[in-house]
């Protein structure tokens, strides 16, 4: 609540009748004490200035009201902003003989404070005691029922528990699984230490993303309701990114070449995300050229191609270029290094597509990561410290990215997150678990491939080209259809939970 009172020096001492007539702030038949103010203007405020994400959302989802009172020479303004819309000030509006506060001055030459005084209901009537502790009771319920509910943080806080036991038990029965023994609380650890860094930069990076003015570029093609997030910070890749990568490579301990590769294509499609980003704020607005990020996301996917090609990497198997499966081994052989590409393609594009709802890819990326970390456990487990880490910096990017955002990954992290889950199925072979636990990007990616070749086809054969969707990605087309943006989110995580886990049974079956 923020309370703001102004008030201009006068030779003269106020008038309390004249006060209390102009400002219809009471009906006291007594007379009112006076209080002189020596400086010429004071200024009196109870906000704080502190970030604080779940304060964000009440802004956000509150409506802010002001009452003004213009009273005489003395008095100039009396503001009263509210988040919640519920406010002791509030009782103004009921009536002038129901005034809550007084404004005071004592005389000329006082010793210049200001006081409020407040008008206990004992001093009324009975009737209209009733009355206004009835409407603040009323005022009160309404507000708890909007503000004191809410729904991001119940997922986020679900998720956080649910990942969490399920590391646990991977933690304890690991050894069966990699039948070596493993350090206590293996991926437990990174998951919670990351987690625990991300969330705590998010205080740091959000409000410097707000003080550099790095805002959401909303185009008018989506939704209505989306234009209320221009405004809302992005590019929040740019400070939980970083925290997974170095939680991984400080929990490795030794250096681990897999380790090392993922991190440097992670951080290569992070700056290609990064520059889409930074020529959105230009003035043309549009990013990149999407051919030309395709090229560079293809580029990375073929370095990392022919660095598995020249490189020894630390496998239980006796030759390179498999892919395992539950039925076996398959030998791919050189069209492995023509599918590494494809797969950091399009993983890249399926999570930017799903970057559209607030929540929505973080916490189905920091599942579709718990999924890999558990199938690639056998075949590399420092891998698997890469995997957890980088779905605790998910997680924790959550607590700022949880409806209603305070900030917007942007291309910096949905890009980098495809890239890093790419590039542990590369390393390991695991291709066939990722396409499982990244089922939602998946499903995205799909449905805009859908979507352009039904329009295609039906405007070749009857002239007139018609839609399966209301409008893609599969979200929009969710949200048009009635569902809410919280119920959305909330179906996204529990079949990003089913595939995760499905995803890790199939990688250790396979493994």
């Amino acid at each position: 609540m923020k309370l703001s009172v102004a008030m201009r020096s006068h030779s003269s001492s106020l008038n309390p009748h004249r006060l209390s007539s102009s400002t219809g702030l009471t009906r006291s038949p007594k007379p009112l004490p006076s209080v002189a103010v020596s400086s010429p203007r004071i200024r009196v405020s109870a906000a704080s200035s502190f970030y604080c994400p779940i304060r964000f959302q009440l802004k956000r989802s509150g409506n802010v009201q002001k009452r003004r009172r213009r009273s005489g020479y003395g008095v100039v303004r009396a503001d009263a902003a509210d988040d919640d819309s519920v406010s002791p000030f509030d009782d103004w509006a009921i009536d002038d003989t129901m005034a809550g506060y007084i404004l005071s001055s004592d005389g000329e030459y006082s010793d210049g404070d200001l006081a409020l005084n407040s008008l206990s209901d004992e001093d009324l009537p009975l009737e209209q005691a009733l009355a206004k502790a009835s409407y603040r009771l009323a005022l009160r319920g309404k507000g708890l029922k909007r503000h004191r509910v809410y729904p991001g943080l119940i997922m986020n806080l679900t998720l956080i528990i649910f990942v969490t036991m399920v590391l646990l038990v991977v933690d304890w029965c690991g050894w069966k699984i990699v039948r070596l023994p493993l350090a206590p609380f293996y991926l437990t650890s990174p998951f919670l230490i990351s987690l625990i860094l991300a969330s705590c930069a998010g205080y740091v990076g959000v409000p410097l993303l707000r003080i550099f003015r790095f805002h959401e570029v909303v185009r008018k093609i989506g939704p209505p309701k989306y234009m209320r997030k221009k405004r809302t910070p992005t590019m929040g890749g740019l400070f939980f990114v970083p925290v997974g990568i170095a939680v991984a490579r400080f929990a490795t301990g030794v250096y681990s070449a897999e380790v090392a590769a993922t991190a440097a294509a992670t951080f290569a499609f992070a700056a290609i995300g990064l520059l889409d980003d930074a020529l959105s704020f230009t003035k043309r607005k549009c990013g990149m050229d999407p051919w030309l990020r395709l090229l560079l996301e293809a580029a990375v996917g073929i370095w990392f191609s022919f660095w598995l090609d020249t490189t020894n990497l630390s496998s239980p198997y006796g030759m390179k270029m498999l892919v395992p499966l539950p039925q076996g081994l398959l030998c791919l052989g050189k069209l492995y290094l023509l599918l590494t590409p494809f797969c950091f393609v399009s993983m890249g594009k399926g999570v930017n597509l799903a970057d559209g709802l607030d929540g929505l890819v973080a916490g189905t990326a920091a599942l579709a990561f718990i999924g890999m970390s558990i199938a690639v456990l056998p075949l590399c487990p420092e891998l698997s410290i890469f995997g957890a880490a980088m779905a605790g910096a998910c997680i924790g990017f959550l607590l700022h990215n949880q409806y209603k955002a305070a900030v917007i990954m942007g291309d910096t992290g949905a890009s980098a997150l495809g890239g890093a889950l790419a590039a542990m199925a590369a390393c390991t072979g695991m291709f066939f678990p990722l396409f499982i636990a990244s089922g939602f990007f998946v499903l995205e990616a799909s449905s805009v491939i859908m979507q352009v070749l039904y329009f295609k086809a039906t405007k070749h054969y009857e002239g007139r080209g018609r839609r399966l969707f209301k409008m893609v990605p599969l979200h929009l087309h969710l949200e048009l259809c009635g569902h809410k943006e919280t119920t959305i989110v909330a179906g996204a995580y529990i079949v990003s939970c089913v595939l995760a886990l499905f995803a890790a049974y199939i990688g250790l079956k396979s493994a």
